[in-house]
């Protein structure tokens, strides 16, 4: 290389300005401009990844909570217990039933469970299965709402009111003061 070939340095949009072989010490600007555009490199990533790393964790126990509500409500219905299985409804008029017809608010959503199944052989032993947890973050990044679909399957030996033993479902969790509830559930 001839000295008066220069060298320049591009890396990721950074040109540091061009040195020969010549004057091979740079100028303290110059070098302040590299060590600047090093350090961003080296340390950008690296608050990146620490700074993804909050999200990840709460929503990994955001799900964790929806699916532990959903493990409490099998034992509650194989337990044959409605109303326990009803506490993962928020308790609103506002919470919503959608199944052959429409129900508003959580008394009604309980009475229709009450009324369908009256005997533990109704109501038999639950089981989920391709259960899907979809955390919906709001603009600041936090999970607030959660979209879970799945299938049921009811083993039991009696029908009442309810003549389905298998469907799908699809709910609306939203996390509120008392954690993860559904406020809309739709079961086919």
């Amino acid at each position: 290389m001839s000295s008066e070939q220069s060298i320049a340095l591009d890396y990721a949009g950074w040109e540091a300005e061009s040195y020969t072989d010549l004057n091979p010490a740079p100028e303290a600007p110059t070098l302040r401009k590299t060590l600047f555009g090093l350090a961003l490199l080296l340390f950008t990533p690296t608050s990146q990844i620490q700074a993804q790393a909050a999200p990840v964790a709460s929503q990994s126990a955001d799900e964790a909570a929806i699916r532990a509500s959903m493990d409490s409500q099998v034992a509650a219905w194989n337990g044959a217990d409605i109303k326990a299985f009803m506490q993962a409804y928020e308790n609103s008029p506002e919470t919503t039933f959608i199944g052959a017809t429409l129900r508003k608010g959580y008394g009604p959503i309980l009475e229709r469970y009450s009324k369908a199944y009256t005997t533990k052989e109704q109501m038999g032993t639950l089981t989920y299965g391709s259960l899907e947890v979809h955390l919906l973050p709001s603009a600041c990044g936090a999970a607030e709402y959660a979209v879970v679909t799945g299938t049921f399957h009811l083993d039991r030996s009696a029908h009442g009111e309810a003549k389905k033993d298998d469907g799908i479902f699809s709910l609306v969790w939203r996390k509120g003061p008392n954690g993860w509830k559904i406020v809309l559930d739709h079961t086919s």
